[in-house]
């Protein structure tokens, strides 16, 4: 059984260093603006084709999303300890770093940056489920 485990375990890893390779390919880096004053070497939070497809679709579906930015969390909980949370969001906060592509915006707290900084984020589409993911570089 433990055999059986971490081969599928062997399997899921690849296929998920495939999608990485994959996304980060073609994720370009977004710009980033500071909500408030801070280091200008940050390390970007890159945003896939696909993720700025998916919040703009979201943004014309409704007239309630209108002007909504993607917000990005990292909280407690999870297998690993954490857990990435996004939500449409109308507001900056002062401890917000905003990151921009093609007209749709990526918010990510202070605290939470420091989890995800240099990650893409992503949106999948498949057979069980549909998401927005963060893919980190590091292993």
């Amino acid at each position: 059984m433990i055999r059986s485990l971490a081969l599928q375990w062997a399997a899921r890893f690849r296929h998920n260093q495939n999608l990485m390779r994959l996304s980060s390919s073609y994720a370009s880096p977004a710009t980033l603006h500071h909500a408030t004053p801070s280091s200008s070497s940050a390390e970007p939070v890159h945003i896939t084709p696909n993720c700025v497809r998916k919040i703009k679709e979201l943004e014309a579906s409704e007239s309630s999303t209108s002007g909504k930015m993607l917000r990005l969390s990292v909280e407690t909980g999870g297998c690993s300890g954490f857990q990435y949370v996004f939500n449409l969001d109308d507001r900056i906060n002062s401890d917000d770093r905003v990151f921009e592509k093609e007209g749709t915006k990526l918010i990510v707290d202070n605290i939470s940056y420091e989890f995800v900084k240099g990650a893409t984020v992503d949106y999948v589409e498949e057979l069980i489920r549909s998401a927005f993911v963060v893919r980190q570089l590091h292993l």
